[in-house]
């Protein structure tokens, strides 16, 4: 059996009762190493096999080979397996090389749903995940994508926000939203969900300080609805024309 895990934010109060089975039952974890330190204790004395960041395909590909030995594997990785995770890139590599052996989608907690709950309630009413990542998405769509949901104001999760070698796509995609949506629209900022240096942090889209934001937060956008009561962000379940 080939597992696909989603460990959700990081920590084990957060991890399913699915996922956790899965790689005990497993015989091999396969996963880059930050992974594996956030279930050192579930692998102990299991094959480990793990390499660095941006290595997603030879490590899908590794996981599929082993599996197709009869080994029971898990291929983890934290949020959920099917938002931004393995899931995608498993059954394509399968798919592309008509591979068919049992595989087994094991969700987990994703950045945005963890970072919502300790928010308050920002995703009562529809919204959307865009990512500002353009390793895999040409930023062009990415800005179609920013136009298109702040334009029907959704609320928008974003995702892989900002880091040393996307450091100004935060604000552009700020600078978008503004054309649509009030600056003092509430945004919340969700850091490190479900682990020792979590933070959460209320503002606005005038107000953001850019600088708190890296490539573990995720920035949730509300719509003009979206209103903050006692320090939590909520969004009432009606929309208001």
């Amino acid at each position: 059996m080939l597992y696909v895990v989603g460990l959700g934010p990081g920590g084990h109060e957060q991890l399913s009762f699915e996922a956790k089975e899965a790689i005990l039952n497993s015989e091999v974890i396969v996963g880059y190493v930050t992974y594996m330190k956030l279930v050192k204790d579930l692998v102990k004395g299991k094959e480990l096999v793990h390499n660095g960041m941006r290595q997603e395909v030879e490590r899908c590909q590794k996981a599929i080979d082993i599996a197709v030995e009869g080994k029971d594997v898990a291929v983890i990785s934290s949020g959920d397996a099917g938002v931004y995770g393995m899931a995608g890139l498993i059954l394509e590599l399968m798919h592309k090389q008509n591979i068919d052996i049992p595989v087994r989608v094991i969700p987990g907690i994703t950045a945005s749903i963890g970072g919502a709950a300790r928010l308050g309630a920002p995703l009562m009413n529809d919204f959307c995940h865009i990512s500002l990542s353009d390793l895999m998405t040409p930023w062009e769509m990415i800005e179609k994508r920013l136009h298109a949901a702040s334009s029907a104001d959704f609320v928008i999760c974003l995702y892989n926000p900002r880091s040393k070698g996307r450091p100004h796509h935060l604000k552009t995609a700020l600078d978008i939203m503004k054309q649509y949506k009030s600056e003092d629209t509430v945004v919340g900022i969700a850091k490190d969900v479900g682990r020792p240096k979590e933070e959460m942090i209320v503002t606005t889209i005038k107000e953001l300080d850019e600088e708190l934001v890296d490539m573990t937060t995720v920035v949730i956008v509300g719509n003009k609805e979206t209103y903050v009561s006692n320090g939590r962000m909520l969004t009432p379940r009606g929309y208001t024309l």
